[in-house]
């Protein structure tokens, strides 16, 4: 086979090139080591900048979003059992997030996909890349016990953090900054109305604490961990104990207890790749960075990814230029890194660190209450929340 772009991974960095491009009239083929199930069915973001948001649904694949996206103009932090707000939307011009759950996204973009009768394969075996430093790079792979080869103008490697596109560049070609935290989040699905209209991120002496929200009957709620705690160890009763502990408020305000239908321990990290380009293999999304889920923006950086990367391939095929293309790496890496930064900020102002001393905690306190009693602090917190200006035009 041969198509113009091969992307690797159905997350939703390869479900969104691939639907950028085909609106462009770029061919792909997408494939998939996963089956469709399960890459619909994991649980993972669900915070939406609003370039996300404007993204989907000028790509026309937003109308459920609109539908039943929760659509919030602001979020709350809360410290010494008290809730301060944060008016994201009147502090950035009108900007909010929508909560609306990753596989929720991805579920939308498969049925964009499946519509547009461009190939989509799940469950694919033996994937490698080759040549990528050519003008035919190929990939090869096993469908339905069948040896295939694709050959490719360019390869989009979109197969996230443990996919095998990155691992394929050559030793010396790209070089990786990473840091582990002393910490993890213990996070939950229950079956329970959520009880604020807005996230709240709480700063409490026993450790950080997240409320949030997949839909009107279910809320998702994290709180800090050591890295090594073992999720069999937290009875359902011992957890919603710790998650009242933290969160509750002198305002009487607390999440709804109600059935836990799933819960994890998930380790943080931070990583770049650098540059996210060999030859003709680009890196978007998780292939390329991982941010700590504090800032919520993981998600965000893939379709940021993909946004420059398109419009990249559209200039080579409409223009016959590889300019922006040239540019695809050191354009995105910009954005990588004040997430970074970002995320890295969010996660170190209302996290718990191993041997902190009173007077940390006591520092830490003063700085959220400087955050939530400054306009200028707050505005700068809510133009990262909801997104920096677009690195290419929604055209």
């Amino acid at each position: 086979m041969h198509t113009q772009v091969g992307i690797i991974g159905a997350g939703p960095a390869g479900l969104l090139l691939g639907h950028l491009l085909h609106l462009r009239g770029i061919d792909s083929v997408i494939i998939e080591n996963r089956s469709q199930d399960y890459v619909i069915g994991r649980v993972r973001a669900g915070v939406l900048e609003q370039g996300t948001v404007d993204l989907m649904i000028a790509m026309g694949v937003g109308e459920r979003l609109k539908r039943e996206g929760m659509r919030h103009e602001g979020l709350f932090l809360s410290f010494n059992q008290q809730r301060h707000h944060i008016k994201l939307a009147e502090l950035t011009g009108g900007k909010a997030i929508t909560v609306y759950g990753q596989n929720e996204v991805v579920r939308d973009l498969i049925d964009a996909r499946i519509g547009t009768g461009r190939p989509l394969y799940f469950e694919v075996g033996n994937v490698s890349v080759h040549e990528m430093d050519s003008n035919r790079p190929m990939i090869r792979f096993q469908r339905d016990g069948r040896d295939e080869q694709l050959t490719c103008d360019f390869i989009a490697g979109c197969d996230g953090f443990h996919g095998i596109c990155r691992p394929s560049i050559p030793a010396g070609s790209i070089e990786t900054y990473d840091r582990d935290y002393p910490f993890a989040w213990l996070g939950i699905l229950a079956e329970a109305a959520p009880s604020s209209g807005e996230l709240v991120y709480t700063y409490h002496e026993r450790g950080f604490a997240l409320f949030s929200m997949r839909s009107p009957t279910v809320t998702r709620l994290y709180f800090q961990v050591a890295p090594e705690e073992d999720i069999d160890d937290w009875s359902d009763d011992r957890i919603w104990e710790e998650m009242l502990t933290r969160m509750s408020t002198r305002d009487g305000w607390k999440p709804n207890v109600g059935p836990i239908v799933q819960k994890s321990v998930t380790p943080m990290r931070s990583f770049v790749a650098e540059p996210m380009r060999y030859g003709r293999m680009f890196l978007s999304g998780d292939s390329a960075h991982i941010v700590p889920p504090t800032g919520a923006k993981g998600l965000n950086l893939a379709a940021t990814d993909v946004m420059v990367l398109a419009a990249g391939l559209a200039e080579f095929y409409q223009q016959n230029s590889g300019r922006l293309l040239n540019e695809y790496s050191d354009i995105s890496l910009r954005r990588v890194w004040k997430a970074q930064r970002f995320s890295w900020w969010m996660t170190s102002t209302l996290h718990r660190f191993p041997g902190e001393s009173a007077f940390d905690y006591r520092r830490q306190l003063a700085d959220l209450d400087y955050i939530t009693g400054s306009r200028a602090a707050m505005t700068s917190l809510a133009e990262n929340y909801v997104g920096l200006p677009l690195d290419v035009p929604l055209d």
